[in-house]
């Protein structure tokens, strides 16, 4: 399971996750409002998107922007948005949680992990705000994920190669580490080959013009949507292959 070079793309709405899919990637994290970081998409954009498209697609499950510290409250929508995912048959979904003193919430995060099973989880970036890496990996492993998506504690993936190989090395065929935020074509093989990451994570973003053809001036605002670049894709997954 970790010979087969994958492409995971980050996307924030429906039409970006059928834009990434139509353009080959090979696996879809599904979130909303890119401002916050990713948050959980609705009711209505998954049970739209899963009606659309086959392709595997895990959508985050993510209350709110800001830290991974959930309250009781946050914890149950987490339980809820789970069963949701669950039930409309998505394939895996992407989650994380902390305690206050930067060590992996594992009660928590292993509940989840029974709930949503049979679905896969991916313990997201909640990992590079950890206090020790190489111990959060172990407890992480115990929980009971698939895979650990980090940018080695540095907002760029590429900033810390030498962390990312270490997860690697110590995960072995324990679970996956999937290196993911600046991502790029330009760098995608050096990130792959320095750390023996058979996974990689890109947002390929792009920002799509509003196609209205009237504007408030008054309102001075652009009205940008977060995309996909296809092209980008298609350069990633052709370094893949070679």
């Amino acid at each position: 399971m970790f010979s087969t070079p994958v492409l995971e793309i980050a996307v924030f709405s429906v039409h970006a996750a059928l834009d990434a899919i139509k353009a080959g990637a090979n696996r879809v994290e599904f979130c909303e409002n890119p401002l916050e970081g990713g948050t959980t998409p609705s009711f209505g954009s998954l049970s739209t998107l899963i009606s659309l498209t086959s392709k595997p697609v895990f959508p985050i499950i993510r209350p709110r922007g800001g830290d991974f510290l959930y309250t009781e409250n946050e914890f149950n929508s987490m339980r809820s948005d789970v069963l949701m995912a669950r039930k409309l048959n998505y394939p895996g979904v992407v989650l994380g949680i902390l305690n206050a003193d930067g060590t992996i919430d594992t009660e928590r995060t292993k509940r989840l992990v029974d709930l949503a099973s049979p679905m896969e989880v991916t313990f997201h970036r909640a990992f590079d705000r950890c206090k020790d890496p190489l111990l959060a990996l172990e407890e992480v492993i115990k929980t009971g994920c698939k895979r650990i998506l980090t940018s080695g504690q540095v907002p760029n993936a590429a900033d810390n190669l030498p962390l990312i190989k270490k997860l690697v090395a110590q995960a072995g065929n324990r679970i996956i580490i999937m290196p993911g935020s600046g991502v790029r074509s330009h760098n995608m093989k050096e990130i792959m080959t320095e750390t023996g990451a058979t996974e990689i994570h890109s947002s390929a973003r792009k920002m799509i013009p509003s196609q209205m053809q009237y504007f408030k001036s008054t309102m001075q605002e652009e009205l940008l949507t977060t995309g996909v670049d296809a092209s980008e894709i298609k350069k990633m997954l052709e370094l893949l292959k070679n």
